[in-house]
């Protein structure tokens, strides 16, 4: 596989945190990649250092060494100003913690990518807000998010990440927070972006519910990968509507 037809590729990722004796090494030499049209899943136990990884892919951390390309960009060739925006028009996130804004409603935090990018408030608005009926959340697109549950807030950040169509799209446990019905049918949504030639996401989990969605599965331990898994037989669910929450 060429560096064309990658989304991210890891080639012994270090990362440290700390100095000295306090110093404490959570990536050890990652190698993964993560080809364009392909849903991956990273899994492993908690501190294996999964998350970690997901930031450094994302930019939010900086590598201590090794090669990272994304969307064939080395990310530490940038400048920080450069970064963001390489972040706003090319990435998607989908956070463990939610991160939604407190003073906006769901469909102002939806609409939150499309505005930084200069999108017309009211064209960013209604695109929010069909995607958040698309998530089943469309009678909830006028509440804070202090009025809605954890598995709503974590559609709302869901719809963020997905609403100005990313290249790649990145999730932390993004279906910890929903029933089973619910989850099956964000994985729909995020296959749907996936599945295209140019478009990539990755998923780190425990919810091995889902694991019959990836293309490949990587198994994480200890700050490496241990083995990577494909998935001839993935499942490509049918996409229906979300339930109202």
């Amino acid at each position: 596989m060429n560096a064309t037809e990658l989304a991210v590729g890891c080639r012994g990722l270090y990362k440290e945190f700390g100095d000295g004796d306090s110093k404490v090494q959570v990536l050890r030499g990652v190698d993964l990649s993560v080809a364009l049209g392909e849903m991956a899943f990273l899994v492993g136990p908690s501190g294996s250092g999964k998350t970690t990884l997901l930031s450094v892919i994302a930019g939010l951390l900086d590598k201590t060494s090794g090669d990272l390309q994304v969307l064939g960009q080395r990310l530490d060739e940038l400048s920080p100003q450069a970064q963001v925006r390489f972040r706003r028009h090319h990435l998607g996130f989908v956070f463990q913690q939610y991160h939604l804004l407190p003073a906006l409603t769901a469909a102002e935090n939806a609409a939150v990518p499309l505005l930084a990018a200069g999108i017309e408030r009211h064209q960013a608005f209604a695109r929010a807000r069909d995607l958040l009926d698309e998530l089943g959340m469309g009678a909830r697109s006028h509440a804070l998010p202090s009025h809605l549950s954890g598995g709503e807030q974590q559609r709302v950040a869901i719809a963020r990440a997905l609403i100005h169509e990313p290249y790649l799209v990145l999730c932390d446990e993004p279906t910890a927070a929903l029933d089973a019905e619910t989850g099956h049918e964000v994985m729909a949504l995020l296959c749907d972006t996936a599945r295209r030639p140019d478009r990539a996401v990755l998923v780190v989990t425990h919810d091995n519910r889902i694991f019959e969605f990836a293309d490949r599965i990587a198994f994480m331990d200890d700050g490496v990968i241990t083995g990577v898994k494909a998935q001839a037989d993935r499942k490509t669910p049918e996409h229906r509507p979300i339930a109202p929450a």
